[in-house]
């Protein structure tokens, strides 16, 4: 499971989701991508089940990244707790995702095997997704 190793805070506001993702919007390490469409908080242990799928699915062939990282505490309070008395602890760490963000990434496995070890992943995952591929032919010609 992803956690940070040391937070400069414990708590967290809860922020807002709005707008598209600026960064981490395009494959850049590997070759095939499972880009969101939507914007949501992914939890550590869903990008764990979504890590064990792939590479279940994918046999050792290949390499994955996870370009996410659940670096955002959320609290709770205990049920049944009456208001106020401060805010909870911290209980799970999530990533906050925005349309475009780029999640996993794949590389040295063929694109059908890519393409369903990437929908393995977005099963388990709260957002829909997108299967994408680098785009090799505007990388060459930027100057």
């Amino acid at each position: 499971m992803l956690l940070p190793k040391r937070v400069k805070y414990r708590k967290q506001h809860r922020g807002r989701m709005t707008g598209k993702a600026l960064r981490g919007n395009k494959v850049t390490n590997g070759e095939y991508g499972l880009q969101t469409l939507q914007c949501a908080w992914i939890t550590s242990n869903q990008i764990e089940a979504a890590r064990i799928a792939m590479t279940r699915y994918i046999k050792r062939g290949g390499q994955v990244w996870i370009k996410i990282f659940p670096d955002k505490p959320i609290t709770k309070k205990p049920l049944g707790t009456r208001m106020g008395k401060g805010k909870g602890a911290p209980e799970f760490w999530v990533a906050v995702v925005k349309p475009g963000r780029v999640m996993f990434e794949i590389e040295g496995v063929s694109e059908d095997i890519a393409r369903e070890a990437m929908r393995l992943a977005a099963h388990k995952l709260p957002v829909k997704c997108k299967f994408v591929k680098r785009e090799t032919q505007e990388m060459g010609g930027e100057q």
